[in-house]
């Protein structure tokens, strides 16, 4: 691993066991992502761009090879230093918001800090920063049902962010808006790569792939091109 990169991984393999039979959902994966790097995966359903990110995002470990976060080789931790990795180091955006309906956009902001024992005071101010940020900070109050689908993913990003994580996975972070909706995410996510912060992001959508610095496509569990985009 280069003194720059944030993730590595090495020869990863995920094997499942289907009956008598195994399957390698992914195969002796090979790459690296540095500091401040926007990186999109890409490739046909099946291909293993869902494994990879639970890879990734320290919810499933590998069968074989070693995958390195911050220069710590997490492949062979167990599930609770897993855990506690992924709530220090680790910010997800998901396609379908993932909020908690009860709770404001407040409340959903600072909860990551609440399971990692941070104070009330603190975490609350994390938030309404945070919340500023995205653009939200007029609704501060308003549950999930009461915002849009962007509003809703921009309170996923304040989110993902309040930990101030190593790398932030998006997982499909437009499938679930309409044009404009997701138009206003992607210029986010522009902003945060102006502030190097380092993104990895699984999508289907070959414009949105396309506003990415990097894509690496995936097919049958291989890495089957890396490419860097010129615009970038």
């Amino acid at each position: 691993m280069s003194d720059s990169s944030i993730v590595a991984l090495h020869e990863v393999t995920k094997t499942y066991q289907m009956g008598d039979n195994t399957f390698d959902a992914l195969h002796q994966v090979n790459f690296e992502v540095r500091q401040g790097e926007y990186v999109a995966i890409m490739g046909p359903s099946g291909c293993g761009k869902s494994t990879l990110l639970n890879v990734l995002g320290c919810l499933d470990k590998p069968t074989a090879g070693r995958y390195l976060l911050g220069g710590v080789d997490v492949s062979t931790f167990d599930d609770d230093a897993l855990s506690e990795k992924r709530g220090k180091q680790l910010g997800f955006i998901f396609q379908s918001y993932n909020l908690i309906q009860q709770l404001t956009v407040l409340e959903n902001i600072e909860m990551p800090l609440y399971y990692q024992g941070i104070g009330a005071s603190a975490s609350r101010a994390r938030a309404r920063e945070l919340a500023e940020r995205v653009g939200l900070g007029h609704r501060l109050g308003h549950k999930p049902t009461e915002l849009s689908g962007g509003q809703q993913q921009r309170v996923g990003i304040a989110r993902a962010l309040v930990n101030d994580p190593l790398v932030l996975l998006a997982d499909e972070p437009t499938g679930n808006l309409d044009s404009s909706s997701g138009a206003e995410i992607m210029n986010l996510f522009d902003g945060l790569r102006q502030q190097q912060k380092t993104i990895i992001m699984v999508t289907h959508d070959a414009d949105i792939g396309a506003q990415a610095g990097r894509i690496i496509r995936l097919r049958d569990g291989r890495i089957e091109e890396d490419i860097r985009n010129g615009s970038s």
